[in-house]
């Protein structure tokens, strides 16, 4: 191979259409499918259709769409500025093309590579901001699965955050320096606290945004997103959550969140290991507050990222409080927590109608107390309790809501490692689960689902409570 760049047989262009006419002949759904794309455009769209199928008319009415239904003569093209022939026939779709091009006007046969000046792109619609993903005809597939990718990875409020940089283009040729001053402000302008705003759909304060980096040369303060990472399946993560990690310059993580999710960040980002799994904190809690505030001080954009989701059982009632006091910027995204991923790896309904209207995420620290906690009693009424990072107090877990008057038949499930590929789902009763606290082989974190709605999981791919703790006693 020689390594040279290949060439392009179509070249990628916008072309301007406001208020011209894009005339598309035929009548079934080739016609609606090129319909639909232009309508998102401000074209005005004429369809000649002598016998429009019933799909199109209602599609044209709701949408102010034009039928001419007469049969196709090449005067229907007129004052056009692009033409479609979409009427499923190899021989009509030629006979338009041939008008089209006697009038030099660009056609595009639908479906008919060979007959096209021009072909359709995938369209990825922020307007103004448009992506377009052609690939000449050869793969419609192809480039449909390259849009969708595409359309995960933009915010939708981009078109508006665009729309708005437009809005600042003069002024901020005339008061940033070009070179980096310029390209900060940019950069700050699209990823920093105007972007955030607009994303709220708060406009005024997006101005006030961009204001304070008119005065400050496109320096921006610090931001900190605390950050849910899911249970651990990296594509588990939200896109919000993708999309901040592509924008960190620093991401502080928990033991607990997989190297392939901190991986989805910048290459270039300075990671931070935070510790805070049992028995091994590399960080305080008050160390890691310090650590956010003086990120964010020092201007940095940090993603903190927190196994599962931030506000159950994450701390980060404390890091937004210390950020509050700080007057450091910051934003909360949420995740998957543990209890969601682990009732899907066994197909479990939290819910169920007449059996479980309600749910509870706790600790099997909660029982270590001399009072029955609140959500104890409330497990006993028929509520499912997911019960975190409970492997060691599974006994005394057990022991407590039996002696309250929870059935020692109460199911029960256990998943290790929920979402991942490594996972290992277990299943019994409540008067079984003191077998957990012998499991010295489960060395992932664990999660304890409880409850009469647990009797309605998959246990297929699951192993008995029982059986193993019939085999530590036979040992």
């Amino acid at each position: 191979m020689s390594g040279e760049t290949a060439k392009l047989n179509a070249f990628p262009v916008f072309m301007r259409v406001e208020g011209r006419r894009v005339t598309i002949v035929g009548g079934g759904e080739e016609a609606l499918a090129k319909a639909r794309l232009m309508a998102q455009s401000s074209a005005e769209i004429v369809v000649v259709a002598e016998a429009p199928e019933t799909a199109l008319v209602e599609w044209a009415s709701a949408n102010g769409v034009a039928i001419v239904r007469e049969a196709y003569e090449a005067g229907h093209l007129d004052g056009a500025a692009l033409v479609f022939a979409a009427t499923g026939d190899e021989a009509s779709d030629g006979a338009v093309v041939a008008d089209a091009r006697t009038r030099s006007i660009p056609v595009n046969a639908v479906d008919r590579p060979e007959l096209c000046d021009f072909f359709t792109p995938a369209l990825v619609n922020r307007a103004p901001v448009a992506v377009a993903i052609g690939t000449e005809g050869a793969g419609p597939i192809l480039a449909q699965m390259l849009r969708a990718a595409i359309d995960r990875m933009l915010p939708p409020s981009l078109g508006r955050l665009a729309a708005l940089a437009a809005a600042y283009r003069d002024r901020v040729e005339t008061s940033v320096p070009k070179g980096a001053a310029r390209r900060r402000f940019w950069k700050s302008f699209f990823t920093g606290a105007a972007s955030r705003a607009i994303a709220r759909c708060d406009e005024a304060s997006a101005r006030n945004a961009a204001e304070g980096l008119l005065s400050n040369n496109g320096v921006e303060t610090g931001h900190i997103a605390l950050v849910g990472a899911g249970p651990g399946a990296e594509d588990l993560l939200t896109l919000r959550a993708q999309r901040l990690l592509m924008e960190a310059d620093v991401i502080v993580h928990d033991a607990l969140v997989p190297e392939a999710v901190v991986a989805m960040g910048r290459r270039d980002a300075e990671r931070i290991h935070a510790g805070k799994r049992k028995g091994c904190h590399s960080k305080t809690q008050a160390e890691i507050n310090e650590l956010l505030v003086e990120l964010g001080r020092a201007g940095k954009r940090v993603v903190r990222l927190k196994s599962g989701d931030p506000l159950v059982f994450g701390r980060a009632g404390e890091e937004m409080s210390a950020l509050r006091d700080a007057g450091i910027s910051y934003e909360v995204v949420p995740g998957i927590t543990a209890a969601f991923a682990a009732a899907a790896d066994f197909e479990l309904p939290l819910t169920l109608r007449g059996v479980a209207s309600s749910m509870v995420f706790t600790t099997g620290h909660d029982l270590k107390g001399r009072a029955l906690p609140d959500w104890a009693k409330l497990a006993i009424s028929g509520a499912t309790v997911a019960v975190y990072m409970g492997r060691s107090t599974a006994a005394e877990v057990a022991g407590r809501l039996q002696d309250a008057g929870l059935s020692p038949d109460t199911a029960v499930a256990v998943v290790e490692n929920a979402s991942l590929g490594n996972r290992r789902l277990a299943h019994g009763t409540l008067a079984d689960l003191p077998a957990l606290s012998e499991r010295d082989d489960m060395t992932g974190p664990v999660l304890t689902i409880i409850g009469d709605a647990v009797a309605g999981a998959n246990f297929d791919r699951s192993e008995p409570l029982a059986a193993h703790k019939r085999a530590a006693v036979h040992v």
